[in-house]
């Protein structure tokens, strides 16, 4: 582990975050790391786990896929979340005295894909309760407005909106009628504040787990590979669900109590105030 901050960070950027949800940093990555990630996207699709998931209709020309949690089996995919400034970004944005890795996830757009991505929070699909944690999103193609991620300025700031499954829109998770509804942001866009960025490869864009953001899909012959780790700050607990999350841990509730940090091998320590300096 490190204790090294990236200087990328600056406190108006922190402010920002945390009023926002929402922040990008350009040029987070540099040219080898963004081959390391190709090559780890490239090992994942060769060798799914049984995590992967086609989130597209047959019918769609193109096809959206995804993976979870291959860090442990995938070399490039530990080398990015432990050794590159993702987590050090991370540290800064959440403040508090540690970074804990939850998960990778892989995001594949091949082209033509016209699977959309609805509005949606993450962190209600997830098993974990607290307020300081945060995603990162990179792609390692380039990325125009048309198909980049588009976030609700401040949705951080509502609590738990209400969970539903992309493809036929049910309520899997908490029953009818238990939380609010997610606003239609697309009947009156601009009546929202909506922030996206086109991005490059090395480019990210860091927000908190509870703040809206969706994605159209791909036109033409671009592909949108992207890669994502979720990060958890001190308050992260373990909130066993009664049906199943995204990504699922099973038999995790047997190994951490409902309201305990995730200390497990699963949720690595990637920066700690205590851990020693060289």
């Amino acid at each position: 582990m490190s204790t090294t901050i990236a200087p990328t960070i600056t406190p108006r950027m922190i402010e920002d975050f945390a009023l926002n949800g929402v922040l990008i940093v350009p040029g987070l990555f540099t040219e080898d790391e963004v081959a390391t990630i190709k090559q780890g996207i490239d090992a994942n699709l060769a060798d799914p786990s049984p995590r992967f998931k086609v989130a597209s209709t047959p019918q769609d020309p193109g096809k959206f896929v995804e993976d979870f949690c291959n860090w442990q089996r995938i070399p490039q995919f530990r080398e990015i979340a432990f050794t590159s400034r993702a987590a050090d970004v991370a540290w800064q944005l959440m403040g508090g005295d540690q970074v804990r890795l939850f998960h990778d996830h892989i995001l594949v757009k091949e082209p033509g894909t016209k699977a959309v991505t609805p509005w949606h929070q993450d962190q209600p699909y997830y098993n974990v309760d607290g307020r300081m944690n945060c995603s990162m999103w990179a792609p390692v193609d380039p990325v125009s407005l048309e198909s980049t991620l588009e976030f609700l300025a401040g949705s951080h700031r509502q609590g738990y909106l209400m969970p539903r499954s992309f493809m036929d829109n049910q309520a899997k998770w908490f029953p009818e009628g238990v939380l609010a509804e997610l606003p239609e942001v697309e009947a009156d866009r601009a009546a929202y504040d909506i922030r996206s960025w086109a991005m490059q490869p090395g480019d990210a864009v860091f927000f908190h787990m509870c703040t809206l953001h969706h994605a159209y899909g791909v036109p033409g012959t671009n592909r949108r590979r992207a890669f994502s780790l979720r990060f958890l700050g001190d308050d992260m607990v373990h909130a066993p669900r009664p049906w199943v999350t995204s990504p699922q841990f099973d038999g995790l509730e047997r190994e951490i109590e409902a309201g305990h940090a995730m200390e497990h091998d699963l949720f690595p320590i990637l920066r700690s105030a205590s851990a020693p300096k060289g």
